[in-house]
């Protein structure tokens, strides 16, 4: 399909079982993807480590530190958006490997390519994905059934999504160092030079029911004490504030 853009899935070399299931998904709708290696992060030496995240930006943005299968997360994405800058690509679909793909998502791709370039990030999951009302402050059609849409709040997944070539440009410019889980840091925004996120409504992806069950991540750190609560509540309560201020 000439129409359709590149496709790429983050895959971690032992999740052997979550590719499969994922490279099932693509054939049975014709389509060509291609495995995008995870970063392990314990594998990473030292320097690149220190590189990309930071201790000090984690204790300042967030309310708890980043556990290694968060930290490898945001380290493969950022691998991705710096393939796609370094390719021909004026955009790349990125998927990870614990999704469905609905009969929708090819219309959906093919139509998201053909858009003006005048966007950053297209989502093709959100929260109505999980059964939750989105907020949306406009939407118009996308492609038979879906609609492509502007939030009034930036919804946390980042299963599935189109990045264009100034996207991966503003991100890469903004997120190294990171010190929040990525779900969390591409909600701000207005710190990555006004990214331009947008979603398709209903989503065209699902999270797989068995292998999203079983995170790849690893377990995250507790949120224990009154003081990590604290952090929480001061830190949702600053983002509503600032997207709010920066909105729509």
């Amino acid at each position: 399909m000439d129409s359709m853009p590149a496709i790429r899935f983050i895959n971690l070399d032992r999740d052997l079982e979550r590719r499969a299931r994922l490279e099932a998904e693509l054939r049975r709708l014709g389509l060509q993807g291609e495995r995008f290696a995870g970063v392990l992060w314990a594998t990473l030496p030292e320097g690149d480590q220190r590189r990309l995240y930071s201790e000090p930006l984690n204790a300042k943005q967030f309310h708890k530190p980043l556990v290694n299968g968060e930290k490898g997360c945001y380290a493969s994405h950022l691998a991705l958006w710096q393939w796609l800058q370094a390719s021909s690509h004026r955009l790349v679909i990125v998927l990870e490997d614990d999704v469905r793909l609905i009969d929708a998502f090819t219309s959906a791709c093919q139509a998201i390519a053909a858009l003006p370039a005048d966007w950053d990030m297209i989502k093709l999951i959100g929260r109505s994905g999980l059964g939750k009302r989105e907020k949306l402050a406009s939407q118009v059609a996308l492609c038979a059934g879906h609609d492509l849409v502007r939030y009034r709040r930036v919804p946390s997944l980042t299963a599935g999504y189109a990045l264009s070539r100034r996207g991966a440009e503003k991100l890469l410019d903004t997120r190294i160092p990171f010190g929040r889980p990525i779900d969390v840091d591409l909600r701000h925004w207005w710190e990555s030079r006004d990214l331009d996120v947008r979603g398709v409504e209903p989503p065209v992806i699902v999270l797989d029911e068995e292998t999203s069950q079983d995170s790849s991540i690893g377990v995250k750190v507790a949120e224990d004490g009154l003081r990590s609560k604290w952090r929480k509540f001061r830190h949702k309560l600053q983002y509503s504030l600032c997207n709010a201020w920066h909105g729509p």
